[in-house]
């Protein structure tokens, strides 16, 4: 099995959010898909298969099997194109939140996902001493979106995970309006064993819909302001949302199972 590992979401090495990517011909057994998960200890370790003129998409945490993973779907989407069929311009991933389509523009991957909806919720104390921190407003939908005051406070946050833990939303994360972006977010998911992800496409599926009716555009520039950081080109389009980032590789290997 061949595996790839690679910097989503940066121009750079070391930067963005690392995945691995695992290019196979039929899925395997899925306790060994994550065991091999849980060996790479990554926030996401993906397996796609080709099926006829698409793909077969999936991806696991070191703790589970999930249903959408952005950054993921960004190294997939870069391996196929750059690695294994450098023809390929354009892929689409069946997976278990529909299917996703991704097109290449020079060093850029334009991904095509489904929006979430920021349902508003009321803020509650239980949030505010979770991010340690005053929350504004809240939003739901599979992710939990707490708006803070500024940017600086969401660089300094020093969350409690287990509080986080216990908050609705699969993802926990918290955002600001930026002076160079039109936002700033970090997220985190301690459900799904990640304490904090470096940079999450999904979730954006969720912060660019709010940004973009708050500002009343449609193109929102976002940064992620982990330790690894990177930046998200997303842009709404009624229920859907595209989000194109650049992937760097890593390393290839191959598995011995």
């Amino acid at each position: 099995m061949k595996q790839f590992i690679v910097d989503a979401f940066t121009e750079k090495l070391f930067g963005g959010n690392p995945a691995a990517v695992c290019v196979v011909e039929n899925f395997p057994p899925e306790e060994l898909m994550l065991n091999i998960a849980r060996e790479n200890n990554l926030s996401e370790t993906a397996f796609v298969m080709r099926d006829g003129e698409s793909f077969r998409l999936r991806w696991f945490t070191p703790a589970a099997e999930i249903n959408f993973c952005g950054h993921a779907t960004l190294a997939t989407a870069f391996v196929l194109m750059t690695q294994v069929d450098k023809n390929l311009s354009a892929v689409t991933f069946d997976t278990l939140s529909g299917k996703f389509f991704v097109e290449r523009h020079g060093n850029f991957f334009e991904m095509n996902f489904p929006a979430y909806t920021p349902k508003k919720i009321p803020v509650t104390a239980e949030m505010c001493d979770a991010v340690h921190a005053k929350v504004l407003e809240a939003y739901i939908d599979r992710d939990l979106l707490m708006v803070l005051e500024n940017a600086e406070t969401v660089e300094k946050l020093s969350p409690d995970l287990d509080a986080l833990e216990k908050l609705d939303g699969l993802i926990q994360a918290v955002t600001a309006p930026d002076k160079n972006f039109d936002c700033v977010s970090r997220v985190f998911a301690p459900k799904i064993k990640v304490p904090e992800d470096p940079v999450t496409g999904s979730t954006h599926c969720l912060i660019a819909p709010y940004w973009a009716n708050k500002f009343g555009k449609t193109k929102i520039l976002a940064r992620q302001a982990s330790r690894r950081g990177g930046i998200l080109h997303c842009e709404v389009a009624g229920e859907r949302v595209k989000i194109s980032g650049s992937a760097v590789l890593f390393s290839v290997a191959d598995l011995k199972i």
